[in-house]
């Protein structure tokens, strides 16, 4: 039996921060979870791994599993998503394959790596670079600007200088568009504290012109270039953090000066020196 859904449908198309799954999730409807045969129906061939296997979400596999069976090399070697029915963090993350499908294959590729060098040396832990890779899959934020002055502003802390002084042209020159599914699952129910972890791409202005769906792909191109490059996706501080309900648009509250008087939420922070190092590309 199929479950309702937990948020509000108009609050969530409303909302700035679900931009990026507007058209999966209205192609899907919204008055209960979709299935897995439902979620199916909505890839194509553009959906897969790094081997060249078609995307497919299945059933999460039960008990103590063998190495390639497990989530992160199932998906590499079968193309096959572990996923959870009625299952809201498992379905962002279905919804978010499909947004977003280089991006994910990406990260998958990095697990992959890193788990098959971990298993041969027979060692459980981590490492900076699956650290760097889940953090952005289960919190990222693509931040794009045409403006590098704005990406300095962010990279600073400079909130109330970036979204309230500068806000009418954090509107028309910048964008977030959040990839992590677990920071969607917390958006559906947002808190002072929501925080995401923002790549910096820098873009020319054209690129706010755009249809949606071509953003999407855009960006989905230029972050997984920019995770697949073995300089990269090596240290979580690659990504700057970026307060969400900061962001214009999403409150008419932050639209006043004190808004951003709370320094338990809009704290002044490290600099990060890698943020602008994603500014080479351009579209």
């Amino acid at each position: 039996m199929k479950k309702d859904f937990v948020w509000n449908t108009n609050e969530m198309l409303a909302s700035v921060l679900f931009e990026p799954l507007h058209s999966a999730c209205k192609r899907l409807g919204y008055a209960c979870f979709p299935s897995l045969a439902e979620l199916n129906a909505l890839l194509d061939e553009s959906h897969m791994v790094q081997t060249g296997k078609r995307l497919c979400f299945v059933e999460q596999g039960l008990g103590k599993l063998a190495f390639e069976s497990q989530y992160e090399p199932r998906c590499y070697l079968t193309g096959e998503v572990q996923t959870r029915e009625n299952n809201l963090h498992d379905l962002f993350n279905a919804l978010v394959w499909l947004n977003f499908p280089r991006s994910k294959a990406a990260i998958n590729v990095r697990h992959y790596q890193a788990l098959s060098v971990a298993s041969e040396a027979l060692t459980t832990q981590r490492g900076s670079v699956r650290d760097m890779a889940t953090l952005f899959d289960e919190s990222g934020v693509m931040v794009v600007s045409a403006d590098s002055h704005l990406s300095q502003l962010l990279c600073d802390f400079k909130w109330k200088e970036l979204f309230l002084s500068q806000r009418d042209k954090v509107i028309s020159q910048m964008g977030f568009y959040i990839f992590g599914h677990g920071l969607y699952e917390k958006a559906m129910q947002p808190y002072v504290g929501i925080t995401g972890q923002g790549l910096v791409l820098q873009v020319n202005a054209e690129f706010f012109t755009w249809p949606l769906a071509s953003r999407m792909q855009h960006l989905d191109e230029r972050v997984a270039t920019y995770l697949h490059d073995p300089v990269h996706c090596q240290d979580t501080h690659e990504l700057t953090p970026v307060p969400l309900l900061g962001i214009p648009g999403w409150s008419n509250d932050n639209e006043q000066a004190e808004y951003y008087d709370n320094l338990n939420y809009f704290r002044s922070g490290r600099r990060s020196s890698t943020l602008l190092n994603t500014a080479e590309g351009r579209n």
